[in-house]
């Protein structure tokens, strides 16, 4: 792959802090061999308007809650796409060019993602997306995609709807997840609550494609395993616009269960158990949760007893894993970065980034379509396992078939666009602090 002069050719990415958006800067080479500078603001409004926008290389976007009730995860999220980017320009990007990136936050809203989705696409004019992380987003999303042929790959959006419109050919090959699809969460869920003895739950979910979905994924795994669940005639489900939960508090706690499978994001799944816990229903009654609140901040939101002790204390949850051969690399490089190792759905993001980046090489184009037309072939066997983006993309310029190992896991992307994983178990401990137990394996 041809090297860029780095005195002359180089994109630099920088991440402003999370609060008050991401700021992305890419620097390329003019055909008058000056360097002009691509700036791009994402602001919480969801808005984002390159002040150049160059016709030269690959253009992606990322479509990402930085705001919202997801907020507390998808920054994170949103911080590992443009370092990636920047991975692959420090060794030649994309098709002879640097890669620009536009950033959108979706504010995990459906109408505010449709928007900014919109804009990305008939606007910027990128070639892929990632994005979003919450279902309903993509949802709103993706035909959007579809119509203007962008590659969509989303690092987190679950729903087992993907699926079934898959099948149907809504998606016409747009769409791909480097996250698995909640039939696998929801079994795992499932088995883990059937290790544990429960045989009576009931379930709590956000009223959306998530936890719709999620809710009769799990209710269906639940009772092949032997199990009852006890509101299955009359499900619980929240608007995610409400900001008041006695009622539906009180409706999944009430006939006392074994356990509450409760499917929330975070702001407003900290009110609802909070809600259960204040109207002393949910004493006794094992909470089980899963990705969608699994944040070192979830615990003090929903808050502690009269005697000091955290409400969600012993809770269990699941959340997709990450095993992949390449996660050892983007730990320390993230590391480096941020002090810390990434969190949750980071490995996700990453290898979703990474996808889009392998099949524009991969086509030797640097259109959605051409992408679209090269994921499963980067993505998957037969070729040359390589875990490196750099090496990646090093091969298939060379006319190399490659088999992408990611940081989230082998994802080997199937004809619908899903992928396999594992899961990690989850507890709260006494002091409030997060602690993966154990694994599950769904398959």
């Amino acid at each position: 792959m041809k090297k860029f002069d780095a005195a002359r050719q180089h994109t630099s990415i920088t991440l402003a802090t999370l609060a008050i958006g991401l700021l992305t800067v890419a620097c390329q080479t003019t055909p008058n061999n000056t360097t002009t500078t691509t700036t791009t603001t994402t602001s919480p409004t969801g808005t984002a308007t390159p002040a150049t926008s160059s016709t030269q290389g690959l253009k992606i976007g990322s479509l990402l809650p930085s705001t919202g009730d997801l907020a507390a995860i998808g920054q994170q999220m949103v911080a590992s796409v443009p370092l990636a980017v920047e991975t692959a320009n420090a060794c030649g990007g994309v098709n002879g060019a640097p890669v620009t990136l536009v950033a959108q936050d979706d504010q995990t809203d459906p109408r505010a993602g449709a928007a900014a989705m919109t804009k990305l696409a008939e606007v910027d004019r990128v070639a892929g997306v990632v994005g979003s992380f919450a279902s309903s987003v993509s949802s709103a999303a993706v035909p959007i995609a579809v119509r203007n042929q962008v590659m969509l790959i989303s690092p987190g959006s679950t729903s087992p709807v993907f699926t079934e419109r898959a099948q149907k050919g809504e998606f016409k090959g747009y769409w791909a997840r480097t996250a698995p699809p909640d039939t696998y969460q929801a079994l795992a869920l499932a088995q883990l609550a059937n290790q544990r003895g429960f045989k009576r739950v009931s379930t709590v979910v956000i009223n959306n494609d998530y936890g719709v979905g999620f809710e009769r994924a799990f209710v269906q795994a639940f009772k092949k395993l032997g199990g009852t669940v006890v509101n299955e005639a009359n499900p619980t489900r929240y608007d995610p616009k409400a900001t008041t939960f006695e009622t539906e508090a009180a409706a999944a706690f009430g006939n006392k269960p074994d356990a509450v499978v409760a499917v929330l994001y975070e702001e407003t799944g900290s009110l609802l158990l909070k809600s259960a816990y204040q109207q002393g229903v949910s004493q006794g009654v094992t909470v089980m949760l899963t990705d969608g609140v699994k944040s070192a901040g979830f615990p003090g939101k929903v808050g502690k007893t009269s005697d000091g002790k955290f409400i969600v204390a012993e809770a269990l949850g699941t959340v997709p894993g990450a095993d992949g051969k390449a996660l050892q690399s983007l730990t320390q490089l993230w590391q480096s970065k941020n002090g810390r190792p990434p969190g949750e759905y980071v490995p996700q993001s990453w290898d979703a980034t990474a996808l889009l980046l392998l099949a524009a090489q991969a086509a030797k184009t640097n259109t959605g379509e051409g992408i679209a037309s090269k994921i499963r072939d980067v993505a998957n066997a037969p070729g040359t396992p390589v875990t490196d983006v750099c090496e990646g993309l090093k091969l298939v310029s060379a006319g190399q078939d490659i088999d992408y190992q990611g940081a989230s896991g082998n994802v080997d992307v199937d004809q619908n666009g899903d992928v396999v994983g594992v899961y990690d178990v989850w507890t709260v401990k006494d002091d409030g602090n997060l602690a993966v137990i154990d694994k599950v394996n769904p398959q």
